[in-house]
């Protein structure tokens, strides 16, 4: 009875082991987070000891890959966004020229009537919707000149603190992690059983 006990123990103690080393090996990608001597080999973990590496390669693949100024402006030129922001300078230009201008120079406001502020307005518009997509390129391309979003995102992610790049690593991956552990323990299990059928042949 004994050594059917200790048998049916083999898949249960599989698991756990097969679990802890999966669990040990996750928790050393962020520990410890410094350089340790253990029997004269340093220890430390993958991420915090690659965190500049790691942080140079995101920066290369978020401006390589990901943010292009052209693209942005791009979807800052688009009729649709364009159309989303003319009913604000629309009602800026009716405010300037019926409240603001009055108030800059009197003797307008004794001239100048409904119909023609209507036609003022509807001409400062079309030219407003003619120069917005110009400014709108000159803008971004100014900044693709001036922003290093390689840069910014490099000294970001290298500055970021151990425990801050941890955390935000577990939040993405936490989902992959646990299935790591868990198909851990599951071969473990798969293994004790393997052992018990090798010992009854």
């Amino acid at each position: 009875m004994d050594f059917d006990l200790k048998l049916l123990l083999l898949p249960i103690i599989s698991a756990f082991i097969g679990w802890f080393t999966n669990w040990i090996a996750i928790k050393m990608l962020f520990h410890p987070r410094n350089p340790v001597k253990v029997l004269g080999f340093t220890i430390q973990g993958i991420f915090p000891k690659r965190q500049q590496q790691f942080a140079q390669k995101l920066g290369m693949l978020v401006a390589s890959e990901l943010i292009h100024f052209d693209e942005i402006a791009s979807k800052l030129k688009d009729p649709q966004q364009l159309a989303a922001v003319s009913p604000v300078i629309e009602t800026h230009i009716d405010t300037f020229l019926r409240v603001r201008l009055a108030e800059k120079i009197p003797m307008i406001a004794m001239f100048v009537g409904e119909k023609t502020i209507g036609q003022l307005k509807e001409g400062m518009m079309e030219e407003i919707n003619t120069l917005l997509p110009q400014v709108i390129g000159k803008y971004t391309e100014g900044l693709a000149e001036k922003v290093d979003i390689e840069k910014m995102v490099t000294e970001k992610v290298a500055n970021f603190s151990s425990d801050k790049l941890e955390q935000i690593l577990v939040a993405i991956m936490s989902k992959e992690f646990r299935f790591v552990e868990i198909i851990g323990g599951v071969l473990g299990f798969i293994i004790g059983l393997l052992q018990i059928l090798l010992t009854q042949l």
